[in-house]
């Protein structure tokens, strides 16, 4: 038995597996960066595009120049990957983490974001996106809305997750920060009045902490993985 309570077979299964997880965690990686490329190079290709004020969904909303490449390599693309992240998170953190059910559920999170993800791209805003009515929108908005919440409560979850491991007690505070932090902005980004004219400054500020939040887990579980080999 090793030190954790499982079989050498079943450990030496979790580590035939470990290829797939450095791949997962590969996505994690570069999903920030992808997202962070496409909303920049979306924002460029639209003359006039306020960030401040617009949304990051207006850059594929429909009937844009920019409404595919937003759509697909912005929403989905990223989505995807946030899936491949989230089955590798789970993977490595169960051979460095006794909170089993603890670990499952965070992975679930991140993967619903993933999902969220998804169809926040297959369904498309109106023209400004200011028509909920439309069900595509409304579609839009409910994936984008559970995207971000998932997200953000995975990462107050997995500061719990983190503190109790020597290798990852340092995430803990950053997690937990990160997590309230892009609560924060959503809320400001959703109340009309604290928004005042600048709604997608929040937006991107809520986006940008809780994407920042999944490129640092992936890089330190990069690391821990490496050492341990």
């Amino acid at each position: 038995m090793t030190t954790d309570g499982r079989s050498e077979a079943e450990y030496g299964a979790a580590r035939r597996a470990s290829p797939m997880v450095h791949l997962g965690l590969l996505a994690g990686l570069l999903a920030p960066l992808l997202w962070a490329a496409t909303i920049t190079i979306a924002g460029e290709l639209r003359p006039g595009f306020d960030h401040f004020s617009q949304y990051i969904s207006e850059l594929g909303e429909r009937g844009s120049s920019t409404e595919i490449f937003m759509r697909y390599a912005g929403f989905v693309t990223t989505g995807f990957m946030h899936l491949g992240y989230a089955a590798a998170f789970h993977g490595s953190l169960i051979e460095v983490s006794a909170q089993r059910r603890l670990t499952l559920l965070v992975a679930l999170l991140i993967g619903l974001n993933g999902l969220g993800r998804i169809g926040a791209g297959v369904f498309a805003c109106e023209p400004g996106c200011a028509a909920p009515e439309v069900l595509s929108q409304h579609l839009h908005h409910l994936a984008a809305s559970i995207a971000f919440l998932a997200l953000a409560m995975a990462a107050i979850l997995a500061s719990l997750l983190f503190r109790t491991d020597d290798r990852l007690r340092n995430l803990a505070a950053y997690s937990f920060a990160s997590g309230g932090a892009g609560l924060f902005f959503l809320w400001l980004m959703s109340s009309g009045a604290a928004a005042g004219p600048y709604p997608g400054l929040y937006e991107r500020l809520a986006s940008g902490v809780l994407t920042l939040w999944i490129f640092v887990g992936a890089l330190r579980l990069r690391r821990v993985l490496v050492a341990e080999k």
